[in-house]
C-alpha cells in the first residue's frame, strides 16, 4: 500500500488540532521553519500542507504576520425578507448579517457615475450608455474579507436626490434609500451560480488558489416591476450559508 505523503501526514495532524480546538480560532500556525524542526520535514513539505489548509479555508495567512485559525464561524445570509422593513436596528443586510454571527462588520467602498454596458443595461431594463452610478465593495467580518459586490442603480431615479451617493446620503440600504426618495421596492430577484475566483477576487479575498470557488449573486430589485438597482455579490464558499424562504400561494 503506498505511503502517504508528508505533507498531506502534516496537514492531517494540523488539522486535527484546529478542529479538536488544540488550536483555537485566530492562533497563530507554527512557522514553516518551526514546523520542519518539529516534524523533521522539509521547507516545501510544510508549505503544502499549509497550503492545503488554505485551500480548506481553516487558515488564513496574513502578510508580515504568519498564518491563523479562520474563525469557522459562517455568516447566514437570510434573503427572504432580508430588507423586511418592520426590522429593527441597522437597515444594511449585511450588518444584520454580521450581528447575528455575533461578529462586527465594517465595509470599503468606492461610488463614481459610469455608463451602463450591455449586460447592465439589460439587467436594469435602459440603454446602453445610460448614466448609472457604480459603486464597489468590500465586506469584513471581524476585519476579515468576507463579501464583494457591485451595485449600479439608474441615475434617473437617484440623481440630485438625497439618496444618490449609496454611502454618504440620508440612510443606508437599497431599500431604505428608495423609500426615501417614495420609490418602493417590492420584490427582488437573486440568481446563484458558483466559478472559480478571479485573480482580484482572491486578492480581495484573501483565498487560496487555485483551487478557490465562490458563489455568484446577480440581485435585482424591482419597485413595480421597473429595475431600480443590480449588483454582483461574490461570497467565499465555506465562509456563508445561503438560506432561502419563499412563501407558497
Amino acid at each position: 500500500m503506498p505511503k502517504t505523503p508528508a505533507y498531506l501526514q502534516l496537514a492531517t495532524i494540523l488539522r486535527t488540532q484546529i478542529l479538536t480546538g488544540d488550536l483555537p480560532p485566530g492562533a497563530k500556525l507554527p512557522s514553516e521553519t518551526q514546523l520542519m524542526k518539529q516534524h523533521d520535514i522539509s521547507r516545501s513539505v510544510a508549505k503544502w500542507a499549509i497550503a492545503m489548509l488554505k485551500s480548506e479555508g481553516l487558515v488564513v495567512g496574513r502578510a508580515g504576520s504568519g498564518v491563523y485559525v479562520r474563525d469557522g464561524r459562517r455568516l447566514i445570509r437570510y434573503a427572504h425578507g432580508r430588507d423586511m422593513r418592520n426590522t429593527a436596528g441597522t437597515t444594511s443586510p449585511f450588518a444584520r448579517d454580521a450581528e447575528q454571527a455575533e461578529r462586527t462588520p465594517t465595509w470599503e467602498h468606492d461610488s463614481r457615475h459610469d455608463v451602463a454596458d450591455e449586460s447592465i443595461a439589460r439587467r436594469l431594463a435602459i440603454e446602453p450608455g445610460a448614466p448609472v452610478m457604480r459603486t464597489a465593495y468590500r465586506f469584513l467580518a471581524d476585519g476579515e474579507p468576507i463579501q464583494l459586490s457591485t451595485s449600479w442603480e439608474p441615475l434617473a431615479i437617484t440623481a440630485s436626490t438625497p439618496v444618490e451617493w449609496p454611502e454618504d446620503g440620508a440612510a443606508v440600504g437599497v431599500v431604505a434609500r428608495m423609500d426615501l426618495i417614495d420609490v418602493r421596492i417590492d420584490e427582488f430577484e437573486e440568481r446563484l451560480t458558483d466559478r472559480p475566483a478571479l485573480p482580484n477576487e482572491v486578492a480581495a479575498l484573501d483565498l487560496a488558489p487555485p483551487s478557490a470557488t465562490v458563489w455568484v449573486i446577480e440581485r435585482t430589485y424591482y419597485a413595480a416591476g421597473v429595475p431600480v438597482e443590480t449588483a454582483t455579490i461574490v461570497l467565499p464558499r465555506g465562509r456563508y450559508e445561503l438560506v432561502y424562504r419563499v412563501p407558497v400561494h
